[in-house]
């Protein structure tokens, strides 16, 4: 049956058309939607793990074990399942495991542009691309039965545009995998030194067969046009059918670690000039640099950013395609905290204090954003409470009183807590603040271990966050709401002055969930208005200024309080809907 799907729906269908028993992921845009698509279906377990290092070990379990297993990530998640995936190289598989490894290029959800055909080539683990989600279903298939007649781990490379775009696919029946059989066997499934030297032998073997298989197989395919010679993969192949047609002969690579020797020498040899048009880093260009074959690349597409059909069709046909341009300059949208976000109230008051925040990754990294501005440095996940604990070892106690970390409740059981063993066991007064907003909401509210509901639904243990910072050696640890800013003045106010360190959890759901119940809208009453503008100081996108006097647009308004605590004038209260004009 034909559907129209988003890629990463493409790859779900894939895992069940594959036979797959076992996917474990964590939630990371793009990537996200892989595994909440493989949820639906009943035919095998999907969870969300901690964070990407125990999916993958939870896949590698369940692929020892003979089943079909799989996990996925954004491509700093494969920073943290690197460990696992590394090992799992030189052990190999039993059932067949694929991991899905989500590029951004062009950041629209990303601290950074990595290129992830780096891990797959230090890893020596092949990696397959997709260019549509026709190839994403299909390929997600073909890297389970490479992976089993290889004995490696494949990886699955997508980009955001693969991910979240839409093509036709056709759909198949679920095939009937058995498990394979588990047999003990100590010199395959152990990696200490004696073992791991053999086995690094039959990698260099396995990537030399892979590279064979690479120089005929299917997915790595010519398509011959016009004289212009391109060697492309993923979405930029598609990019470039589209910018340039049949003025052009295409090498599209499928399968890009190992990379083919033969097929890309056969197919430069019949062109004057060859392009190599890739996303972010040379990798393709630097193998055909190293066969010795001419060809243009980075020094005409930039390693910064994605590419499109008009950049491709200028670069390389020196044309302009016709397009409509407005007169009007469009201001920009930047991102900000939602209405009613229990986040605003907390960097409001850390704002207020005047202290050194060291952020994390999460929504509240908007924290940073004017006008809040309430937020030191940003670097992955967790790093803010151990960076913490770096600089008030470098700057000393009295600064330790004028310095917080923050860090969501999902980062937190993602790679939070063994920072804050570090702050306890190495002592220092580091003040460590949980933003608590019962989801992982940077991703589109998944669930996570603190929540106490699986990926499926359903009821489980929820992890004590306040439990947990106390099992550590924590013993001053406090909840506050973030509504109530007098109470988090005082908090931070006397967990600063700790002559050790301490937790705030500052806890109240998202205000997108759809179990939370908002207060009526707020209204500003003109005449008692004085147009001091101290309500813009949190950045509410509800308010704004018209007329020298501050409006709620009563449709984005969900009576939080927090503006109505800072009006020393009392013009903000309830009251009937204000029309916004």
């Amino acid at each position: 049956m034909k559907q129209l799907m988003m890629g990463n729906e493409a790859v779900a269908r894939g895992l069940y058309e594959a036979g797959v028993r076992v996917v474990s992921s964590y939630p990371g845009t793009p990537s996200t939607e892989i595994t909440e698509y493989a949820a639906t279906y009943d035919d095998f377990h999907s969870e969300w793990a901690p964070n990407e290092k125990v999916a993958c070990e939870v896949a590698a379990g369940a692929a020892i074990a003979g089943a079909r297993a799989f996990c996925a990530m954004k491509h700093v998640g494969l920073n943290v399942a690197a460990d696992p995936l590394y090992t799992m190289s030189y052990i190999g598989i039993n059932g067949g495991l694929v991991l899905a490894v989500a590029d951004d290029p062009g950041m629209h959800s990303s601290q950074n542009e990595q290129d992830s055909r780096h891990h797959a080539i230090a890893a020596k683990v092949p990696m397959l691309e997709p260019a549509d989600s026709a190839e994403c279903l299909a390929f997600t298939k073909l890297a389970y039965d490479l992976s089993e007649r290889f004995d490696t781990p494949f990886l699955l490379r997508l980009s955001t545009r693969i991910s979240h775009s839409r093509s036709v696919v056709e759909t198949g029946e679920r095939a009937d995998v058995p498990l394979k059989e588990y047999k003990k066997d100590p010199q395959k499934n152990v990696m200490m030194p004696a073992m791991a030297r053999g086995w690094h032998v039959f990698v260099e073997q396995r990537m030399r067969e892979l590279a064979d298989y690479a120089e005929q197989c299917e997915i790595n395919r010519v398509e011959m046009g016009g004289p212009i010679g391109v060697i492309t993969a993923g979405n930029c192949y598609a990019y470039a059918r589209e910018a340039l047609g049949e003025r052009a002969s295409y090498l599209k690579l499928g399968m890009v670690n190992p990379l083919p020797e033969r097929l890309l020498r056969d197919f430069a040899a019949k062109f004057e000039k060859v392009y190599v048009i890739e996303e972010l880093d040379d990798v393709i260009e630097t193998h055909c640099r190293r066969l010795g074959i001419p060809v243009i690349g980075k020094e005409m597409f930039s390693p910064i950013g994605e590419l499109n059909q008009r950049i491709i069709r200028e670069k390389i046909l020196g044309e302009t395609a016709p397009f409509v341009q407005l007169d009007e300059e469009i201001p920009v949208r930047p991102p900000v905290m939602c209405c009613g976000c229990p986040h605003r109230g907390l960097f409001y008051a850390l704002k207020k204090k005047k202290v050194f925040v060291s952020g994390d990754i999460g929504c509240y990294t908007l924290g940073s954003a004017a006008p809040l501005s309430a937020m030191d440095t940003c670097i992955c996940m967790g790093a803010s409470v151990s960076s913490l604990h770096g600089h008030n070892l470098a700057l000393g106690e009295e600064e330790a009183r004028h310095s917080v970390a923050v860090i969501g409740d999902s980062t937190f059981i993602h790679s939070g807590i063994t920072s804050l063993i570090n702050i306890t066991y190495n002592r220092t007064n580091s003040t460590v603040i949980v933003l608590d907003n019962s989801i992982t909401g940077m991703t589109g509210h998944q669930q996570n271990p603190s929540t106490g509901i699986t990926i499926k639904g359903d009821p489980t243990a929820a992890v004590s966050i306040e439990k947990v910072c106390e099992a550590i050696g924590v013993r001053r640890v406090r909840v506050v709401d973030p509504y109530d800013l007098k109470a988090l003045d005082e908090a931070l106010t006397e967990e600063l002055a700790a002559a050790e360190p301490s937790v705030i959890i500052s806890r109240r759901p998202c205000a997108l969930l759809k179990n939370v119940k908002h207060k009526p809208p707020l209204r500003v009453d003109a005449d008692k208005c004085t147009g001091c503008k101290a309500c813009l100081a949190i950045g509410c996108p509800a308010i704004s200024v018209r007329g020298k006097k501050s409006v709620i647009d009563h449709t984005q308004c969900v009576g939080c309080g927090l503006c109505e605590d800072l009006c020393r004038f009392g013009a903000i209260g309830k009251g009937e809907k204000e029309a916004v004009k």
